[in-house]
């Protein structure tokens, strides 16, 4: 096993109170592509995006897209899937440099959490993708939209992001793009936001507690 020598500075705010209302949240809502789903192995990101949302409005004029270099062949299925190309990769950055201009990008806008759909999977991509420069990655506080959904709707099963976007009818953008599926993840989020706040979870604790409402 390797020895990570370095701990990644990801730059978010995490010493916020957890009185704090959800209209006065910073919040980075993030979505990658990759080449698979053996990120621990071989597989590797190809496109990183992320909205921003503040006082539980999206910001897309501050969005953030990237190509990342994967060092190794797109299959063709992810092809078909995400429409990304050899060619839309092969002179982009590689994921070190994607994904610190991404923190950059964080950091710049005081952000106190992340928050995707199935977010948990990019986080996995991010500490594989930093493990392969031996450092290590202690994630920061994240939010699923899936853990908002389980508090409103228990009984549903859990089903792909364009199918919750169009039953809570919140924009939707191109999918499997990594911008597209931030963007189309963050309205969504917003919504189910002031949905909770309309069962009385106003406060940044109070949504931290529905993560464990959700059976892993």
């Amino acid at each position: 096993m390797a020895i990570w020598s370095k701990k990644f500075d990801d730059q978010i705010i995490t010493d916020i109170p957890l009185s704090t209302p959800l209209d006065e949240l910073n919040l980075l809502v993030i979505d990658t592509e990759t080449t698979g789903f053996a990120v621990g192995k071989d597989d590797r990101m190809i496109e990183i995006g992320a909205v921003p949302v503040k006082g539980l409005k999206v910001l897309e004029e501050e969005s953030f897209q990237s190509y990342v270099n994967p060092d190794r062949d797109i299959p063709p299925l992810i092809t078909d899937l995400t429409s990304i190309k050899q060619s839309d990769v092969a002179d982009a950055p590689g994921a070190m440099e994607v994904i610190e201009a991404l923190f950059e990008k964080g950091k710049q806008l005081e952000t106190h959490a992340l928050v995707g759909h199935y977010i948990s999977f990019d986080l996995l991509v991010f500490k594989h993708e930093l493990r392969r420069n031996s450092l290590r990655y202690q994630e920061p506080p994240a939010m699923d939209t899936l853990d908002l959904l389980a508090y409103l709707v228990p009984t549903w099963e859990m089903k792909d992001l364009a199918y919750y976007a169009s039953v809570f009818e919140t924009r939707m953008y191109d999918r499997h793009t990594a911008l597209g599926d931030a963007l189309t993840a963050a309205y969504l989020f917003c919504e189910l936001c002031e949905r909770v706040k309309e069962r009385g979870i106003t406060t940044w604790g109070e949504l931290l507690a529905l993560r464990s409402s959700r059976t892993p």
